[in-house]
């Protein structure tokens, strides 16, 4: 197996963790986002957290295999991305940790601080949501440090944290029922409002910034293909907007949908950066080429990776499948 096509396997790996990890944490941080702190709304509160209970710590193992991708397989791009992005990975591990630790104490404090918990969570959704959103902005800036930069960073980190609101709404939408459902569905338009400008901002930015990207994107007759990318990102928000529009749905039917539409966004926002930097693993300074470990390190551990892989989508799976269904009480049905 050549060189080459190792760094491509081990990047496609650890896209796909990416890709997986921002779907699926994505919701359950945006369903802490949305927590309703309101006293009275405490039955709310405990459904949206059962809905993402037996779910919400498996879905961060996809962030650890993507982080253990890149320290093994690329890690001359893990320590320049972790020298650059040291104080945010800090508080991103804060929120993780806050979250933790609330989603066990709220179910075992006296009522009276059970409120106070809640809060912590939804504290910690946020800023985890925030700190990812301003990485991924230095990620696309290549990490520059300059004022522009960091505002960028800094837009880009609500957009983030508006994009996983979008997609906890949506999950709301499909597992909830009755008054809880009809206010997911109203956070899901405001949210999907907001995510819609800061997708649309980002790309703007990104190709004013990126001459090459600018290139790639606008390369004929590459044009003709590549641009159904965002043609398809704009058909799911308009769509979504309409199927919003037209719930609740006295049988309850394509409550499921509005969720499918928000992965499609959030599928086409992936690939659409994917291919705009690719093969650069760091924009501007690094390809997966330059930072790939050796050879022979990456083909012993591609053993292990076509094991654990898919005993981690199996596990996933199986999960969803075994918690399918509306949440209600604290019980499925």
């Amino acid at each position: 197996m050549s060189d080459a096509l190792l760094a491509e396997i081990f990047v496609g790996l650890m896209g796909l963790a990416v890709l997986v990890y921002a779907i699926l944490d994505g919701y359950d941080l945006g369903v802490g986002i949305l927590l309703p702190l309101d006293a009275h709304r405490e039955v709310d509160r405990d459904r949206m957290i059962a809905s993402i209970g037996p779910f919400w710590d498996a879905n961060e193992t996809w962030l650890v295999l993507a982080v253990g991708l890149l320290l093994i397989a690329f890690p001359k791009a893990h320590s320049l991305a972790l020298y650059h992005l040291y104080l945010p990975t800090a508080f991103m591990l804060i929120g993780l940790i806050l979250r933790g630790v609330a989603f066990d104490f709220r179910a075992k404090a006296h009522v009276d601080h059970k409120l106070g918990w809640d809060r912590t969570f939804k504290i910690g959704s946020i800023l985890t949501a925030l700190t990812q959103g301003y990485m991924l902005g230095l990620f696309v800036m290549g990490f520059d440090q300059s004022l522009p930069s960091i505002v960028f960073a800094l837009v880009a980190s609500f957009g983030v944290a508006a994009a996983f609101a979008y997609i906890g709404a949506a999950w709301l939408v499909w597992k909830a029922e009755g008054d809880l459902q009809k206010q997911a569905i109203t956070w899901s338009k405001r949210a999907g409002r907001v995510a819609f400008i800061g997708v649309i901002a980002v790309c703007f930015v990104n190709l004013l910034v990126n001459p090459s990207v600018f290139a790639k994107w606008f390369e004929f007759p590459l044009v003709m293909f590549v641009l159904l990318i965002p043609s398809v990102c704009f058909c799911a928000f308009v769509l979504n907007e309409i199927l919003l529009s037209r719930m609740p749905r006295q049988d309850d039917s394509y409550a499921w949908v509005s969720f499918l539409f928000v992965v499609t966004i959030f599928v086409c926002c992936f690939f659409g950066v994917a291919f705009s930097f690719f093969p650069d693993i760091v924009p501007g300074k690094m390809t997966i080429y330059e930072s790939m470990s050796a050879p022979e390190s990456l083909s012993f551990l591609l053993v292990g990776a076509v094991v654990v892989v898919p005993a981690i989508i199996g596990y996933t799976a199986f999960s969803y499948y075994v918690f399918r269904g509306k949440v209600n009480d604290l019980t499925y049905h």
